[in-house]
């Protein structure tokens, strides 16, 4: 069936997430933890896999591109390392979209949680990871990407800076509703002394400036000050990065994901599901109280 006759049978609005974010950031865990709160509250999900490296998963994908490619094989008939055959991989599948529509036409009552590469350039630079998902777009699947990192990387601010800069560059990039997570914030307590500031001040992106002062009692990153003072003040200027906390064992925190990535694609205002008034209210920017934002935050510290 050629993607054309497949748009004019998704003429239903359907809703997911596409999950992104750097090796060991805890994609895959995410998208089975997620599927498995969506399942509890009744609704119908499916997991697409679109990561040809990943052999190992959590959960039992929907639709697997293993079935269409591997890193493996283009490794093994191409010639290629693995970052060359993954991007391969990714080019074969925008070329190769109708195999991806097909299944997902098949789908048409479900939300989507797609489990994505871990390749930071599909995201910043190239264009295939985003063509396929324009595509998608155009057969009414409303997508947020969830861009998942590290926590850890809160305890070195160099590297938070980095971590900055990758998450504007890839909202930037796929030009999707976007929400960035620091993944494993239960483990903050195993390197909180190496924080500077409070959990707040990096979901919340405050004065970037302190960061600023903290590299420049490094050594190494001091002899940098105007490449970091220039990036901080690009993030700054965007003024579009934000991280919510997650830890995968805590449903409160997984619920608080659930909540903005409704949100972001626009599930809780267009989807069939029957909801109320106060349910609508209850997911609005801005519902939830400071109280609740910082108890959140300040249990994981005391954690």
């Amino acid at each position: 069936m050629s993607s054309m006759n497949a748009k004019r049978v998704m003429n239903r609005l359907q809703f997911g997430q596409l999950v992104i974010g750097p090796p060991g950031s805890g994609k895959s865990t995410y998208c089975k933890t997620m599927y498995d709160i969506l399942k509890e509250i009744g609704r119908k999900v499916a997991i697409i896999n679109i990561d040809p490296a990943n052999e190992i998963m959590p959960y039992e994908a929907t639709v697997d591109i293993a079935e269409l490619i591997t890193v493996e094989d283009v490794m093994l008939h191409k010639n290629l390392g693995p970052n060359g055959s993954l991007i391969y991989c990714m080019e074969y599948l925008e070329k190769n979209i109708s195999w991806l529509i097909n299944h997902l036409k098949k789908l048409d009552d479900h939300y989507f949680i797609i489990d994505c590469p871990g390749q930071v350039e599909l995201y910043t630079h190239h264009e295939s990871m985003k063509k396929v998902m324009l595509q998608l777009q155009e057969l009414n699947i409303r997508l947020c990407a969830v861009h998942l990192v590290d926590s850890h990387y809160c305890s070195d601010s160099g590297k938070f800076i980095s971590t900055l800069l990758l998450s504007l560059t890839g909202m930037l990039q796929m030009e999707l509703p976007h929400i960035n997570v620091l993944s494993k914030i239960d483990q903050v307590a195993e390197y909180g002394d190496n924080l500077r500031f409070g959990l707040d001040f990096y979901t919340e992106v405050l004065d970037l400036d302190y960061l600023l002062e903290a590299l420049q009692t490094d050594p190494f990153t001091a002899k940098y000050k105007k490449l970091s003072k220039a990036i901080v003040s690009l993030v700054e200027d965007y003024s579009l990065v934000s991280f919510l906390p997650l830890n995968i064992k805590d449903k409160k925190l997984i619920i608080r994901v659930k909540n903005a990535c409704d949100k972001a694609n626009g599930y809780v205002y267009g989807s069939g599901e029957e909801r109320n008034v106060q349910a609508l209210l209850a997911s609005a920017v801005g519902a939830e109280t400071e109280q609740e934002r910082t108890g959140i935050l300040q249990d994981l510290v005391n954690s």
